[in-house]
């Protein structure tokens, strides 16, 4: 995690994102870059591109002025202006960099243009590559103490797992390996049991302290939501569900209701067909319980 990016639309949810952004420079000594892209189509005709790349830079100078003496010594906080389609340009500027993470806000507007209301927020999740923490208006944690790591029945549902190490890592974390089911099938609920364990015992090997649980009900979000408020979580790591058949802008209900419904930060992975370097095979053969 040498690169940390952040959108911004000048809002105070965007700010939001910056100042996450900051909490997590703070552990893992990433430098950040704020990125604020204009629109193709100049939608202030009585400003020319120019003078509106000139009012973004001033203003982007001013928050950089603000906040850059907040981050450790050797990260540094720069900006970029660009233009064309955000979700585009913000992933596109992401991987330009190695070992990144994008921090986005869940919604924003500014007086400049509205580009941060959700279908803009889910574009920049479902076309990155790396990971995605977004972040709803509200209280930044001061840290990740205590990871949310939900499982179920999916194939790709533990390739969340090295990240959230890292994570760990970062942070001393304590991570709660949920178990989720919505149904009673016995095979699919031993399966999701199993995966339960495989993770909390790779993670304790790895010198993550961790709880295993397991609930059944009738929603996932509505589960997940439930166990972080009553836990204390402070961060929600998820895999985006992304089908590609339909489009592949189109995330899975339960992980769209996550995003829009957390009080707490949520970790965004999008699935990969591969096994993880980390030395955690994501579809190794489970074992019989």
């Amino acid at each position: 995690m040498k690169q940390i990016i952040v959108p911004l639309d000048f809002s105070d949810e965007s700010i939001n994102g910056l100042e996450l952004a900051i909490m997590i420079s703070s552990k893992t000594k990433s430098s950040i870059q704020m990125v604020y892209v204009m629109k193709k189509i100049n939608e202030f005709p009585h400003m020319s591109a120019e003078e509106q790349q000139r009012l973004a830079n001033s203003r982007l100078q001013e928050i950089q002025g603000k906040y850059e003496h907040q981050l450790h010594s050797g990260a540094e906080l720069s900006f970029i202006t660009k233009k064309g389609r955000v979700y585009e340009e913000i992933v596109d500027q992401a991987e330009s960099f190695d070992d990144s993470v994008i921090v986005v806000s869940t919604h924003g507007t500014s007086g400049f243009e509205e580009f941060f209301i959700g279908s803009n927020t889910l574009k920049i999740i479902t076309a990155s590559e790396c990971p995605v923490i977004a972040i709803k208006h509200g209280v930044i944690p001061k840290n990740f103490r205590r990871i949310l790591l939900p499982i179920d029945y999916s194939r790709d549902t533990r390739q969340k797992v090295p990240f959230v190490l890292k994570m760990a890592k970062y942070f001393d974390s304590q991570v709660h390996v949920m178990g989720v089911s919505t149904g009673h099938d016995p095979d699919l609920v031993k399966r999701i049991k199993v995966w339960s364990n495989q993770v909390a015992e790779y993670l304790e090997e790895n010198d993550i302290e961790s709880v295993n649980t397991f609930k059944r009900g009738d929603d996932i979000s509505d589960m997940i939501i439930d166990y972080a408020k009553k836990e204390k979580i402070e961060l929600i790591s998820i895999m985006t569900e992304q089908d590609p058949i339909i489009s592949k802008f189109i995330i899975g209900s339960n992980a769209h209701q996550l995003i829009s419904k957390s009080p707490v930060p949520v970790l965004c992975i999008t699935p990969k067909e591969l096994n993880l370097r980390s030395g955690f095979k994501v579809y190794k053969d489970v074992p019989p319980a």
